[in-house]
């Protein structure tokens, strides 16, 4: 039988709500036409600047490398409903539609899938703090068994305490608003291959200890403990876009 999980705390690293509140997120997730994926890639930088002309901030992105089966994954910064769609937000994009219909119809011609999720995590300031001078992510997707939901927060939570014990770096929490089936999904951020690696070597009583002052039943519970809340998870490393 699984322990309650130790109180979370306000100091947590890069905390998010239980729900529906913080930073909102438009995250898409594609899948490249057969062939064209430089193609999609190159339709995407050039359309940075629209963004930006638009009064609206460029997404994070990343290239899939191995794992799930989308090939790029976006995070379009919007803060809240409410700030996206303001009156002046909307004039400035009526004044470039013509722009945002053109790609939009390039896009058609070059993507086989894809499916967005408005997600809430931390502010905008963390995002681009931790993926500044990163080459290396690793993305996690979980749809929560019902009911389960605030309980797979509270364990991705959890598991944060636990790499901060070991020094390794936590990762970013997402929970979903609407949208596609994902109800939380975490990134993690690393310079390279090697950074992702790193700390595998670290003694099992040093790992156990960080896993139960984390909450957990001892580091070899972390993973069963994660099983009995999710119906299914997506993990995926994907690589910085340069």
């Amino acid at each position: 039988m699984w322990t309650l999980p130790v109180p979370i705390s306000a100091s947590d690293a890069l905390p998010v709500p239980l729900r529906a509140d913080g930073y909102l997120y438009r995250v898409t997730t594609v899948r490249a036409a057969p062939g064209r994926l430089m193609d999609l890639i190159a339709l995407f930088k050039a359309h940075v600047a629209d963004y930006e002309a638009r009064g609206d901030a460029p997404p994070f992105w990343m290239r899939h490398s191995q794992g799930d089966q989308w090939d790029l994954i976006l995070m379009y910064p919007m803060e809240s409903y409410a700030a996206y769609y303001g009156p002046e937000r909307l004039v400035r994009r009526a004044d470039h539609a013509d722009v945002q219909r053109a790609f939009e119809d390039q896009l058609t011609q070059l993507v086989a899938w894809r499916e967005d999720l408005y997600a809430f995590g931390p502010a905008l300031a963390d995002v681009a703090a931790r993926f500044d001078g990163m080459g290396y992510f690793h993305v996690e997707m979980f749809k929560a068994l019902p009911g389960k939901q605030d309980a797979l927060i509270r364990q991705r939570k959890m598991e944060n305490r636990y790499y901060d014990a070991l020094s390794h770096p936590p990762n970013l929490i997402f929970v979903r608003e609407s949208g596609s089936p994902v109800d939380v999904f975490t990134v993690g951020f690393y310079r390279d291959l090697q950074h992702f690696a790193a700390g595998a070597d670290v003694p099992f009583e040093t790992e156990d200890r960080a896993a139960r002052d984390a909450g957990f039943d001892g580091v070899n519970q972390i993973s069963p403990y994660l099983r009995s809340l999710i119906a299914w998870h997506h993990d995926t490393l994907a690589v910085r876009i340069r």
